[in-house]
């Protein structure tokens, strides 16, 4: 069953914190998982980067160029870490 990300926070170079509906939470380094290109090209930028937001109608953490990444992607991130 799908997940929707209900918060996200910036935290330093490409890291962030996501938290899902379910109450799973933690930090993802993107920097290690994103090939920064194409959509995800302008977010090698930490400043460009911190942008970022949660789309409620997506679930997912997104940017304002139109970038975001797929909720099921972020949960199963943070369930590696586990």
């Amino acid at each position: 069953m799908l997940k929707d990300v209900v918060a996200a926070e910036f935290r330093e170079g490409h890291r962030i914190f996501v938290r899902f509906e379910d109450g799973v939470e933690g930090e993802v380094d993107l920097g290690t998982f994103l090939r920064f290109e194409g959509v995800f090209a302008p977010l090698a930028d930490p400043a460009r980067f911190r942008e970022l937001s949660v789309n409620a109608e997506l679930g997912t953490v997104c940017w304002p160029n139109g970038a975001d990444i797929a909720p099921e992607v972020l949960y199963a991130l943070l369930d590696r870490r586990r």
